[in-house]
């Protein structure tokens, strides 16, 4: 089921309007999951880091062991191509997509000789500017490296990430803080995490349990650029118990204040709404 509208699908050299129907039954991807995805935005006018979005997408590729098919630069214009479509002020949200076609002798492998790529073009509208987020706790972890393809953007580990999201609203929360493998905050079901103490932004340190997210790094960079300390480190609940702010980042929202913490409130503090203000300075400036 889509979750926007006014979709449009490029598969197989042309372009399909609607939800189009791109995996066989046999192929790989839709039985073995070997599938990955990437998610970048079309919002106010702008394509806020639209080239690592696509570059990573072939990246996740390899690590699924997948051959990528497409040149990031081919995949921008495309994009672009596609885009053309909709209304200057839509909200579209931008999905390249690749499966394994084949296996190996096991089955299991998937092979380079064939490989399915998509583009999705869905219109999903941004969450307004005053919207929060409540967070809970969840008795799921993020895998590590060794268990699962955490260095991908891979649809195989999303079943993780909604069993969290269902514990965690089953409770009355919007979204799940995680813990790694050694019980430290990784992020949220849905985005990196960060939170502010006495004037210093923190964020847990990239340790290979979770993505380590494009937007992510787009606000690091402007918060820094703008004088203000921020530190990857490791960071425990306990930690976010105590922080002055917390908030959320990813491609789907951009930047999403945190109000609660299971019983802990917050208030939508100023280093927040300026990094959404540099959010947005930034992305503007790019158009």
């Amino acid at each position: 089921m889509a979750t926007g509208k006014n979709i449009r699908t490029w598969h197989n050299g042309q372009w399909h309007e609607g939800d189009a129907l791109i995996m066989r039954a046999a192929d790989h991807g839709a039985w073995l999951g070997s599938s990955v995805f990437d998610g970048a935005r079309l919002v106010k006018g702008v394509t806020p880091d639209l080239e690592a979005h696509c570059a990573r997408v072939n990246r996740s590729a390899v690590a699924m062991m997948l051959k990528p098919t497409v040149q990031t630069d081919d995949m921008i214009e495309m994009v672009r191509e596609g885009l053309k479509a909709y209304a200057p002020d839509a909200a579209v949200y931008i999905r390249p997509m690749y499966w394994g076609i084949n296996g190996d002798a096991t089955a299991i492998i998937p092979q380079p000789d064939e490989t399915g790529f998509a583009l999705c073009l869905e219109e999903i509208p941004m969450a307004p500017d005053t919207a929060s987020v409540t967070l809970g706790y969840t008795r799921f972890r993020r895998p590590v490296i060794d268990t699962a393809v955490v260095n991908a953007k891979a649809g195989a580990l999303y079943p993780n990430n909604a069993r969290m999201l269902a514990e965690v609203k089953a409770r009355g929360f919007n979204n799940a803080l995680v813990a790694d493998a050694m019980g430290n905050v990784a992020e949220t079901a849905t985005a990196n995490v960060f939170m502010v103490r006495d004037g210093v932004v923190l964020t847990p340190v990239p340790n290979g349990t979770f993505l380590s997210g494009i937007t992510r790094a787009r606000h690091i960079a402007n918060l820094r650029a703008d004088g203000m300390e921020v530190v990857e480190t490791v960071l425990t609940f306990d930690d976010f118990a105590v922080a002055d702010e917390v908030f959320l980042t990813g491609n789907m929202s951009k930047i999403t204040p945190v109000t609660r913490i299971e019983d802990r409130s917050y208030e939508v503090g100023p280093v927040t709404r300026r990094a959404r203000e540099l959010y947005w300075d930034w992305a503007l400036s790019e158009a």
